[in-house]
């Protein structure tokens, strides 16, 4: 495959989006960055947070890595860039909310229930990374949930995992005990665009209405 049609999209991007946008680039240049949300989203091509929830340069600030994990505090962490994301987006841009965003079909998760070569969880960088969710595959393979919804449901435990490793950090502790700063999970259908969020007072992820109420 060639580069060619990125640097196509690239010339409309310049030609199209850009010009109509550049007081808006060139006010971001200026002043900074100052988003009041960080998204932690998986790198699946599929699942591009800036797109599904429709902003504009500037106003997310958005981490992704392999099924959207976060790594509880300890000294591993300090080597890790999600925890040093979290860091930069809470102690210095100041965010006021953080959304663990899951998604359908995600591929780490099928790691986590042994759907590709077993190696991948023995050896290997992936393997390494998505032990973070052994603690959610635990909990599943404890439940009584059906084979048929395993993908899904693990889905879920990993952002539930990630709410909850999120707190083990002091500083965003002390902050969402203060008010200052809000913690959500959610996870985006791929084939029929339903997004859910979680409710943490029943631990389960219920649609978005397509309208307001």
């Amino acid at each position: 495959m060639s580069i060619e049609p990125l640097l196509q999209g690239y010339r409309r991007f310049r030609s199209g989006r850009f010009p109509a946008a550049q007081k808006l680039y060139r006010e971001l240049e200026a002043r900074g960055q100052s988003p009041k949300v960080m998204f932690i989203a998986c790198c699946d091509s599929r699942v591009d947070p800036a797109t599904i929830f429709d902003t504009s340069p500037g106003e997310l600030f958005v981490l992704r890595n392999i099924a959207n994990l976060v790594p509880p505090d300890s000294p591993i962490a300090r080597l890790q860039a999600t925890a040093a994301a979290l860091e930069f987006a809470v102690l210095y841009l100041n965010v006021e909310h953080i959304v663990i965003m899951g998604h359908a079909q995600c591929g780490g998760a099928k790691v986590l229930l042994g759907d590709y070569e077993e190696h991948w969880l023995s050896s290997g960088y992936l393997g390494s990374w998505m032990s973070i969710a052994t603690p959610a595959r635990e909990r599943l393979m404890r439940s009584s949930c059906p084979p048929g919804e395993r993908q899904q449901q693990i889905e879920y435990q990993i952002v539930r995992l990630g709410l909850e490793n999120l707190l083990t950090y002091q500083w965003i502790r002390e902050r969402v005990e203060a008010g200052a700063l809000e913690i959500h999970g959610c996870h985006f259908g791929i084939a029929n665009g339903v997004l859910t969020l979680f409710d943490g007072k029943t631990g389960e992820f219920n649609a978005v209405p397509l309208e307001k109420s």
